[in-house]
Formats: C-alpha cells, sequence, structure tokens
C-alpha cells in the first residue's frame, strides 16, 4: 500500500452495521451507491467474522447502536448518522439542521425508541459466511 493509500484508509470512516437488519441494510446500500469517493469502510457486525475487541469497538455496545469511527474517535447513535452524512455533499447541509437545540432531542429519542425494537425486527437470512459455519 502506498502512502496516499494507507492515508486515505486511514481517514475512511468506519461503519459498523448489522448486515442482518432489513432496515439496517437498506439504508446501508444506499450510502454504497452514493459513495464514489470510497469515502466509507463498511463494516457487518453480523457477519461470524466480525471481533469487536479486534477492532476496538465494545461487543454488546456495537450490537444495540449505529457505532463510526474516524481514526480513534467513536461516535454512536444519532452523532453516527450525522459523520456519515458529513462524507456526502447533498446530506452535509443535514447536520447544522440535525444538531440544533430543537431537532437533536427529537431525533435522539426516534433513534433510541428504533435501536430498542431493533433486535425485535424480522432478521434477513445469511446465505453464506466467510467461515462456512454460519449459524443464524
Amino acid at each position: 500500500m502506498t502512502p496516499s493509500e494507507n492515508a486515505h484508509e486511514v481517514s475512511r470512516l468506519e461503519v459498523f452495521y448489522d448486515g442482518a437488519c432489513h432496515l439496517c441494510s437498506r439504508e446501508i446500500e444506499h450510502y454504497r451507491k452514493i459513495d464514489r469517493e470510497g469515502a466509507l469502510r463498511l463494516v457487518d457486525i453480523s457477519l461470524p467474522t466480525f471481533d469487536a475487541g479486534s477492532l476496538g469497538v465494545d461487543p454488546v455496545q456495537v450490537q444495540k447502536e449505529m457505532h463510526v469511527r474516524r481514526g480513534h474517535e467513536i461516535f454512536v447513535g444519532v452523532p453516527a448518522f450525522m459523520e456519515i452524512w458529513k462524507c456526502f455533499p447533498g446530506y452535509r447541509s443535514l447536520v447544522p439542521f440535525a444538531q440544533s437545540p430543537l431537532i437533536m432531542p427529537i431525533l435522539n429519542v426516534g433513534y433510541w425508541a428504533f435501536a430498542k425494537i431493533r433486535p425485535l425486527l424480522p432478521r434477513r437470512k445469511v446465505d453464506s459466511c466467510d467461515t462456512g459455519t454460519c449459524a443464524r
């Protein structure tokens, strides 16, 4: 890897998402389609090969709420989505609006409610996996 490729890899936003969650997967697929610059590194936490500890995230918390990481800084919940939005020109303008004192509490409550019910939602079937020993 060249120094410039290495710098790009370090600057990419790591997005930890649940690939077995229908809604989560749809949203991530949308971001994947618009990520023409390779700003995101998408990490599917539903895969049996996912190792939270080796990636520096709490294995219990990453299953409960959206996490993203840029360098050594981790963002959770609504702030995680805002970090994703900052990667795309069409979404950047949403960040100041979302951070406003009137909107941020509403977004936090909405996301908190979704995070609580997400484990109860139907899961996608995993057809294959890297290890060949999928249990899901």
